[in-house]
């Protein structure tokens, strides 16, 4: 009996069993579908991430201070003294809090950021129209206000409002300004911001010392240095305790950030493929059952001349057949159910290609692995026992 024959009885014997065939390869779908869209929700997640970060620019530092004793407190001034350093270009101090903003009867919660007139370009805003802070809004602490995308949205409908005003906790500001829209990142929006002058932000939120610092070397290849004077800046304005500040470079946070969400990935990805062995299992389940249903079938296959190799053939095609059409019912089930993540919940997924394969064979390996075993006992039959059964 030839290959084609053998594959020909195996397909005619898992469409005599429609429903059995598809409850088998259930799990086989379930698994592969799992492998697929939590890996590509890891790599989704890793490539926004990437996108934020390189979006920044590879020459980024951002300084975080951890003055909790408030003993060696650095006004505004001297923070940007550090422009004076040679590898230094631009010196963003910033202050943040939540607040809530107004407009007439529409109320929202919003981030406040206490910003300078450099902070905008160095973190990669952009004005949508009207104007940045500028240095005489800072100078004489004015209550203006430029606004993210969704606080403009949802609070005056969208259009041109530069003139009007914003109540922040009561307090009116004048609006000079819209950003454009930034997007959501890790499932936080960037455009429900409003910024407003450092120097107003440290009174109105009453904070005592600025605590986050963006710096943008002069160009990526001089970053090392640049962080190795920031360093020396700070050892000498806060008495050499190290523990009182840390300085993240971009490139390091990225590669770091990398590491951890392709580790994260690979361990969802292996938890889901955990259902890909119990589907296995299932598969093994049926076709014991079918090599005792089927006991008298081989029983008179052999008889009449059939070997042990295309008994056992035909039911490792069998499991084959089963396993690898389950995978590909998954790989299209998981496509359709990213369609809607990504359309409904706005989720980012990346799915690579390898790990389409790699579900797919892997699921064709384990109904195989989980096939030998009934095709093995199916095979041993003696012709007589398997006639003689009932």
């Amino acid at each position: 009996m030839n290959i084609k024959m053998i594959i020909k009885m195996a397909l005619k014997s898992i469409v005599s069993n429609k429903m059995r065939t598809l409850l088998t390869m259930l799990g086989i779908i379930i698994g592969v579908s799992s492998v697929i869209i939590m890996v590509s929700i890891g790599e989704g997640t890793s490539a926004e991430i990437k996108s934020s970060i390189e979006s920044m620019g590879s020459n980024l530092l951002d300084v975080r201070l951890f003055n909790y004793s408030n003993r060696y407190i650095l006004d505004y001034e001297e923070i940007k003294s550090i422009e004076d350093l040679d590898s230094i270009y631009k010196v963003a101090p910033m202050v943040s809090g939540s607040a809530s903003g107004k407009n007439g009867l529409e109320t929202m919660d919003i981030s406040i950021k206490g910003i300078d007139d450099e902070y905008t370009e160095v973190n990669n805003y952009n004005i949508q129209y009207g104007r940045n802070i500028v240095p005489l809004d800072i100078e004489e602490r004015k209550k203006v206000a430029v606004i993210g995308s969704d606080v403009a949205t949802e609070l005056y409908g969208g259009q041109n409002i530069v003139g009007q005003d914003i109540r922040i906790d009561g307090t009116k500001y004048l609006i000079v300004g819209v950003l454009e829209s930034k997007g959501s990142s890790m499932g936080q929006s960037s455009d429900e911001i409003v910024f407003i002058p450092i120097t107003t932000a440290i009174r109105f939120l009453k904070i005592s010392a600025i605590r986050n610092v963006s710096i943008q070397a002069s160009s990526s290849e001089v970053v090392d240095r640049a962080e190795e004077e920031i360093t020396n800046f700070f050892l000498r304005k806060m008495d050499n305790d190290e523990d009182l500040f840390r300085i993240y470079n971009q490139t390091e946070t990225l590669e770091t950030i990398e590491d951890v969400t392709k580790s994260t990935a690979l361990m969802l990805g292996g938890i889901a493929a955990i259902s890909l062995i119990v589907g296995g299992i299932g598969i093994m389940n049926i076709m014991l059952v079918s090599v005792t249903e089927r006991t008298k079938e081989i029983g008179v296959r052999k008889a009449i001349g059939a070997k042990r190799f295309n008994i056992l053939t035909q039911f490792l095609v069998e499991s084959a057949v089963v396993s690898g059409l389950g995978g590909m019912i998954g790989i299209i089930g998981s496509y359709i159910a990213m369609i809607i993540m990504e359309k409904y919940f706005e989720m980012v997924l990346v799915t690579p290609s390898y790990i389409v394969i790699a579900a797919f064979s892997f699921s064709v390996i384990v109904g195989v692995f989980f096939g030998i075993y009934p095709a093995n006992k199916a095979s041993k039959l003696k012709p007589v026992d398997a006639l003689r059964y009932e």
